[in-house]
């Protein structure tokens, strides 16, 4: 596990950076009536490798089920930066349709974050804690869809640019896409507890079983 370890983070490093250097290239940028491809395939590549990672191999599997999902509720408390969202927005450089939705559930999941991971992260709160991350990910959804819809939406309205350049770009190229695999992965956790309690309540039941 500890090979997963070290790989997985040299892995989310190195998507770092090439989120960074391909937003210093302007790699993500579109024209106003082009269609964010670009912007879109670095949203949903790293989502969709993971994805595949975690179906096909035990060995990965394995060390993203035995990860605490208290520290990865915990931390999505940096989406409490939300706020940011609304001030551009109050200044004119993000689309209100966007970015006040954007804004406002990053803050709630944000500084509720904590609490969740706190209280929530165990058998005896599975239902709230599957709720809240699945509010978790509504909100990362809705957030760019929003964003790459403003423009058809509202063609004469603020243009939704600043997102495709450093260093907002970070946000939906990294930051979006690392917090929605963290929610997979608790809801995976989350969804397993309930067939342990099951094995257990077996054992207790029938004891000569094994």
């Amino acid at each position: 596990m500890t090979t997963y370890g070290k790989l997985t983070a040299s892995l989310i490093a190195a998507w770092f950076v090439f989120a960074l250097v391909a937003s210093g290239l302007h790699l993500f940028s579109t024209g106003p009536n082009q269609p964010p491809l670009r912007f879109g395939l670095a949203v949903l590549t790293p989502l969709v490798l993971f994805l595949v990672w975690f179906a096909a191999s035990p060995q990965f599997r394995q060390f993203a089920m035995n990860l605490n999902p208290a520290v990865l509720t915990v931390v999505q408390s940096w989406r409490i930066l939300g706020f940011v969202f609304l001030a551009l927005a109050a200044y004119g450089i993000l689309p209100r349709l966007s970015a006040l939705p954007a804004g406002w559930g990053d803050i709630i999941i944000g500084a509720t974050a904590p609490l969740v991971g706190l209280t929530l992260a165990n058998p005896g709160h599975r239902r709230s804690f599957i709720a809240w991350q699945l509010l978790g990910m509504a909100d990362l959804v809705t957030a760019v869809t929003l964003n790459a819809l403003a423009g058809v939406i509202d063609p004469h309205g603020v243009a939704a640019s600043a997102m495709t350049v450093l260093p907002m770009s970070l946000i939906p190229t990294f930051g979006v896409p690392l917090f929605m695999i963290l929610h997979v992965i608790c809801i995976a956790q989350a969804a397993r507890w309930r067939a342990t309690e099951y094995f257990a309540i077996g054992q207790q039941l029938n004891p000569h079983s094994a």
